[in-house]
């Protein structure tokens, strides 16, 4: 049997810097053996959903911004850093990447917390579509847009830390 220690070790960054997610899956018996990712992608998505709005709004602001800061200075997760190079964002022209940080910055002063896109399979002229579309939403929709997105995020760390196995 998977003990809490264990479970958060594995799972606790699948939400980005959010480990209490884990925790709490694990602590409400959410957690049933065998571990399959679907599942688990599912309990972890419950809690996070159950989490009030600040603590929700902490995942969020835990996300990096897209080609942003930590991605120059190095010093973005693996996980974050991995997905960022396979959607082409490690690679911008000095004119994309100006773009990208104009976009960071507004989209951070209209809603609070960074642009979130679960970047797998995406293309960075696709996530520039979306940057671009989404800023125009409203506070609320896009609130919604983001956690949707996180949880995306996590089912795809999730899957590959726990790939599905036949029954």
């Amino acid at each position: 049997m998977t003990d809490r220690a264990t479970f958060t070790h594995l799972f606790g960054g699948v939400f980005e810097h959010s480990p209490w997610i884990a925790e709490r899956a694990f602590d409400h018996g959410r957690i049933v053996e065998p571990l399959r990712a679907g599942d688990v992608h599912t309990v972890m998505c419950a809690e996070f959903r159950a989490a009030d709005h600040d603590e929700r709004l902490g995942v969020l602001k835990a996300h990096p911004d897209l080609a942003g800061k930590l991605a120059v200075a190095g010093e973005l997760t693996i996980e974050s850093a991995s997905e960022q190079a396979g959607a082409g964002l490690d690679r911008l022209s000095p004119q994309e990447h100006a773009r990208f940080t104009e976009l960071n910055d507004r989209y951070m002063r209209d809603f609070g917390f960074p642009f979130i896109i679960a970047v797998k399979g995406l293309g960075k002229d696709d996530i520039l579509k979306a940057f671009e579309t989404r800023i125009g939403n409203d506070a609320e929709t896009e609130f919604e847009t983001a956690c949707a997105q996180v949880e995306k995020i996590a089912g795809f760390r999730i899957a590959e830390l726990l790939p599905e196995t036949s029954p």
